[in-house]
């Protein structure tokens, strides 16, 4: 039984790797706002999903395996607080380039973008806390993608349903539950992880309305 439990738990750490997440949201919202607001051309879906794919995964994924190659780190998963600061420098830059395009290139809407600069200002916060203290950017990122769907959903004028809130919710539980399991964190580090996420998404929503 521990066996399937530690691969359910590895599985879930794997699907939702924080350099994941972005991709998920994007890709999330555009077939959302195709559905319940108004469609959105193929080429800016396309530009969108591959363009946060690769700045906020295939370049940090990168500059980490290279890292791996050099020795710098241990794996992925990061999971030395002394190692971390470099990868979340790389990834940090892929962030900014992604609210770039988001802004400037693509014009989104100020919610999504938004959502973009806070998970990248969320991104830096975990950066310089995990100096002293190793909060989880599993949390982090996932807390970040239940706050940009909560301001998605008031960003259009809707209320998330409960059948929404308990989906994510849960999924959030069961990732807390996971990086527990694996002894990657403490309660409270996966806990602060997430709020900070939630926070970081859904600042930026309330400051633009």
């Amino acid at each position: 039984m521990s066996k399937i439990l530690h691969i359910i738990a590895q599985t879930l750490s794997v699907l939702f790797y924080p350099l994941f997440v972005p991709t998920y949201g994007m890709a999330l919202f555009c077939w959302a706002h195709s559905l319940q607001v108004a469609p959105l051309t193929g080429v800016w879906m396309s530009v969108a999903i591959i363009g946060t794919f690769i700045l906020t995964c295939v370049l940090p994924i990168t500059a980490i395996w290279i890292m791996m190659k050099r020795a710098q780190v241990k794996d992925l998963y990061i999971d030395n607080p002394a190692e971390r600061t470099m990868p979340y420098l790389y990834s940090a830059l892929g962030f900014v380039f992604w609210c770039y395009l988001l802004v400037k290139i693509l014009h989104a809407p100020s919610y999504l973008s938004g959502v973009a600069i806070g998970a990248t200002l969320a991104l830096g916060s975990v950066m310089l806390i995990n100096r002293w203290w190793k909060i989880s950017a599993h949390l982090t990122g996932f807390g970040g993608l239940v706050g940009g769907i909560i301001s998605y959903c008031l960003g259009i004028g809707a209320i998330p349903t409960w059948s929404t809130l308990c989906v994510w919710f849960g999924l959030s539980w069961l990732l807390m539950w996971a990086r527990l399991y694996l002894d990657a964190h403490t309660s409270a580090q996966v806990c602060a992880g997430w709020l900070l996420g939630l926070a970081a998404t859904m600042l930026p929503y309330w400051i633009i309305s």
